[in-house]
């Protein structure tokens, strides 16, 4: 006696000219078909004397559930709000959650944010909240002199930094490499005919990139005349508004032609000398991003310190690695020259 196939699921969308996925969302009892397409493929079934395998329903569901479960699970990007160290206004730079966000859910992750400081959180209340929420993995984002985020007990977690502002407990770290970009900088100035360059950033700035600034600067100076070399400025506070004195005193005593600095208020203040950007002097800004086109600058490649941070979390996550290492690995993003119409052209 001959057998009969049973019928598939291709014969369901073979007959109503719909596509596989669409036909087993309906057979599934999915949300988001539409009434018509659901009776359709319905009624299809029906006539076909369809009957669903068990073994692959049941197979099914368990590799549907793993998607979800890894859906779920969430990378935490801790920040720090601590007002009076003036670190989050406008002149400083974050790398940006969106980048975080899609390089996380490329890995099959979440992201949420939590502002230490901000609504009471104290570092042990976020690390109940971490504990309570099955939160392994944590992307730390210093933006303070107080440094909320060193207090935190980072054993039970995979964990990365951005840059090396908290230097205590020593977690792997992901930085721009600014050492390369003041002297990357300072070549693009030269070629422009600029010879006195002066940098003018914060201690903090300094600290954060391992000394990248002044160890940058210091090494292209060995190679100027004495006569050339422009001391480092460091502002003597964080809220740059409160500069002008520092650098209007060191503008006359070291009379650079040439500025690697901020994009807020020097600006301002160079107007205020009576100096023309970029006729009288020229203008790089340290910490370059698309938004200031006005400006060449250095640009960090923030969205790719973001993705060098993810793909760590999710390395350590994956050999199960958990805590303070014992040899932190530190990864350093090499930084992009982008020209812009605060200098003169090149010769």
């Amino acid at each position: 006696m001959p057998t009969t196939t049973a019928p598939t699921l291709k014969d369901i969308a073979r007959a109503t000219g719909f596509s596989l996925m669409t036909v087993s969302r309906v057979l599934r009892g999915a949300p988001k078909v539409s009434a018509e397409k659901r009776e359709l493929v319905l009624k299809e079934a029906k006539r076909l004397n369809y009957q669903p395998d068990p073994h692959l329903a049941r197979m099914m569901q368990v590799v549907r559930g793993k998607k979800q479960q890894r859906v779920r699970a969430v990378i935490a990007v801790i920040r720090e709000h601590v007002p009076q160290d003036s670190l989050l206004g406008p002149s400083y730079q974050y790398v940006p959650i969106e980048d975080i966000r899609s390089r996380a859910h490329g890995h099959g992750y979440a992201v949420e944010e939590f502002w230490l400081g901000k609504d009471g959180l104290t570092p042990r209340r976020l690390q109940k909240i971490l504990h309570a929420r099955g939160i392994e993995g944590v992307i730390v984002s210093p933006q303070s002199m107080q440094l909320p985020c060193s207090r935190i007990d980072y054993s039970p977690f995979a964990a990365v930094t951005f840059g090396n502002a908290m230097s205590s407990p020593a977690l792997h770290m992901c930085a721009g490499n600014m050492t390369l970009g003041i002297h990357m900088a300072a070549e693009q100035l030269a070629t422009r005919g600029y010879l006195r360059i002066g940098v003018a950033v914060t201690k903090w700035i300094v600290n954060r990139s391992q000394f990248g600034y002044s160890g940058g600067l210091f090494h292209w100076q060995q190679s100027l005349p004495p006569a050339d070399r422009v001391p480092l400025l460091l502002f003597p506070n964080n809220d740059i508004s409160k500069g002008y004195e520092a650098f209007s005193k060191w503008m006359r005593e070291h009379q650079p032609d040439a500025l690697i600095t901020f994009d807020t208020h020097v600006p301002n203040w160079l107007r205020r000398l009576g100096l023309r950007v970029p006729q009288d002097i020229g203008f790089v800004v340290h910490d370059w991003t698309p938004k200031m086109q006005d400006f060449a600058g250095i640009y960090q490649q923030r969205e790719h310190l973001a993705a060098a941070a993810v793909d760590l979390i999710v390395t350590q996550l994956s050999q199960h690695e958990h805590g303070v290492p014992t040899v932190p690995r530190q990864i350093m993003i090499p930084p992009k020259w982008v020209d812009g119409p605060s200098l003169r052209p090149a010769h």
